[in-house]
């Protein structure tokens, strides 16, 4: 991955939202089959935020 992933996204989310040669692949209207997996059954590997110390 070339960029740190922030505190709070997922790391597979954050990756293919920013990486365009990961769907470079797929035919146009074509849905990546990793994405779908994640919108179905949701982020497992999500990294807490770090806490505000605003308050």
């Amino acid at each position: 991955m070339a960029t740190q992933t922030p505190p709070g996204e997922c790391p597979q989310c954050w990756e293919h939202a920013h990486n365009k040669r990961i769907h470079r692949a797929l035919g146009p209207r074509e849905d990546c089959p990793q994405c779908v997996n994640h919108m179905v059954n949701g982020c497992p590997n999500v990294t807490p935020k770090k806490k505000s110390s605003w308050w």
